[in-house]
Order: structure tokens, then C-alpha cells, then sequence
């Protein structure tokens, strides 16, 4: 199975071709759009890797953005020994929700690609699912 590792959001993470991962939010992306990941670190199989010093020049990573979102929220409380000395604070970090679709070598050939996902299936298994009720 191919994989790369990729940097993006000030984090790297090691990606397969169909699969979904939640990165930081990217900016100045909408939903349903494609997005390129240049800054890879590595990619390779079970058999052979190549890795870059720092980054391999011409390699890539295409993805799809499913949606960008917020995760749950934390909460920051600050409690001293004073008389009413607390803070209550929270935050929710924005995320984007990615699925890899192809990894391309350096010189450009596609190392690995995800299935096509049919929305067609999916309708149909919805009416299916009508019809038996």
C-alpha cells in the first residue's frame, strides 16, 4: 500500500490514497473543491521510500475538502485561592475534513488513487431502502 507523508498546518501526517483525515483549517477553501499538498516529506510503499531533504520538488498529493467545521470545545478555567479569583474561558478549534484522492510521484506518474466514490450507489440504495417500507 502507498502512502506520503505530508506538511500542512504546521503538522505532518502520513496519508493513503482513500482515506479521510481532519488537518487545520485551510484557508481561502470551500467545500467540493480540490486541493494540492506540495509539501511532501516522503512517499513510498512496503518495498522502497524516498524521502526529501526537506521536501521532495515535484511530488504531490490531491484531495478533496469534504467540509470545514469546528471541533468541540474546551474549556479553560483559572481558579485562584482569592475570593472570586476564576476565569472561564473556551475555544473551538476550525478544522477541515480532507480526502486524499491521488499521490504522484516526482516525476509526475500516479503512485497511488482512491476509488471513485458513486453518488449514484448511494441514491439507490436510499430508494431501495423507501421501496421496502
Amino acid at each position: 500500500m502507498s502512502f506520503a507523508v505530508i506538511q500542512t498546518g504546521g503538522k505532518q501526517y502520513k496519508v493513503k490514497a482513500g482515506e479521510i483525515i481532519k488537518v487545520e483549517k485551510l484557508e481561502d477553501s470551500k467545500p467540493e473543491t480540490k486541493v494540492e499538498f506540495k509539501e511532501i516529506l516522503a512517499y513510498g510503499d512496503d518495498k522502497s521510500i524516498e524521502l526529501g531533504e526537506p521536501t521532495i520538488s515535484g511530488a504531490k498529493v490531491e484531495a478533496d475538502l469534504i467540509k470545514n467545521s469546528k471541533n468541540r470545545t474546551i474549556l479553560i478555567f483559572k481558579k485562584r485561592r482569592r475570593k472570586n479569583s476564576r476565569r472561564k474561558n473556551g475555544h473551538r478549534q476550525q478544522f477541515s475534513l480532507i480526502r486524499i484522492n491521488k499521490i504522484f510521484s516526482k516525476d509526475g506518474k500516479i503512485i497511488s488513487e482512491a476509488e471513485k466514490i458513486k453518488k449514484e450507489i448511494k441514491e439507490v440504495k436510499a430508494e431501495l431502502k423507501e421501496d421496502a417500507k
